[in-house]
């Protein structure tokens, strides 16, 4: 026989625990906010089925982290039909976005007129490439749509974790910092390869100084589209001692016509590993990217706790 406060046996009772307050809760997930801009990937380079694959993964990648984001993508040489242009992309979000609005109003509910941009437009770059950014820039302006256009994706943290991946997944490094041993084709100097110019050296050597600090071996950036810079630095690193160079690729993809990196490679006698690709990071800094310009907090620094 029980009484209405437990057990008559005096037995204990297993209560429920009480709901934790504040910063032990679990936090609510970030989700888009209602009626929020498109995160407009721009894709450089010459479409093809191989990019467009890669871009889906990306935006696949940032819809993920955010339920409820809407991802597009626009190629800045793209032809209308299977590959949208971005000045394309951003003109039909906005008449999407102007009907929406027309809908609601039509339906007698009470809504304002639709203000702020229509879309964050993120470039699919790793590092400044001005030449592209311009005809980035130039499809937003021709487009005449509210747009804002965010930087590059580097230099980050996070992009010489994926460098390290690529190297490790071709055999030129060890997988794992933590663990003490060799891999027998391990390069001992890695070139940095990006695209860009002065620019785009100087900001991979940002990120070549993080991936150094995790290999443990000199890094130095250098142009594939500079004549002879490949070269040069892939001498500086012999001269200082290197003797098994690799090239790393701070290159997502599409920018460049890969048999560049086949050709710089055999040019130093060195092996290479692949582009940076739809490794998860990118998907990450593209969202990160938006979520910055529009003022939302990552759902990280909501998880942080209050001192």
């Amino acid at each position: 026989m029980s009484t209405p406060t437990g057990p008559a046996s005096g037995l204990p009772v297993r209560m429920p625990r009480p709901r934790q307050p504040g910063r032990h809760r679990r936090p609510e997930p970030l989700v888009a906010p209602e009626g929020a801009p498109a995160l407009v990937l721009a894709v450089p380079g010459t479409p093809s089925s191989a990019t467009r694959s890669l871009a889906e993964e990306v935006v696949s990648i940032a819809r993920s982290e955010l339920p409820g984001l809407d991802a597009r993508i626009g190629y800045l040489d793209g032809d209308d039909e299977e590959f949208p242009t971005l000045q394309a992309v951003l003109t039909h979000a906005a008449e999407e976005r102007t009907a929406r609005f027309e809908q609601a109003r039509a339906a007698g509910m009470d809504v304002k007129e639709p203000d702020g941009p229509v879309a964050v437009v993120v470039p699919l770059l790793a590092g400044p490439d001005g030449a592209l950014l311009r005809q980035v820039r130039q499809a937003v302006m021709d487009s005449r749509i509210a747009a804002e256009l965010t930087d590059v994706l580097g230099p980050h943290p996070l992009l010489a974790e994926a460098l390290h991946v690529r190297l490790s997944e071709a055999g030129l490094a060890r997988a794992d910092r933590a663990r003490l041993f060799t891999v027998a084709t391990a390069a001992d100097g890695i070139i940095l390869a990006s695209v860009g110019g002065d620019e785009a050296v100087q900001a991979a050597g940002i990120t070549g100084m993080l991936l150094a600090a995790r290999l443990a071996v000199p890094v130095m950036a250098a142009a594939l589209d500079e004549d002879g810079s490949i070269a040069s630095v892939a001498e500086q690193l012999r001269n200082s001692g290197s003797q098994q160079l690799a090239l790393a690729p701070y290159l997502i993809g599409p920018e460049i016509d890969a048999s560049l990196l086949e050709e710089a490679a055999k040019e130093v006698g060195c092996s290479a590993a692949e582009a940076l690709g739809p490794y998860p990071a990118i998907g990450k800094l593209a969202l990160a990217k938006y979520t910055t310009a529009l003022g939302i907090a990552p759902q990280q620094a909501q998880n942080t706790p209050a001192h």
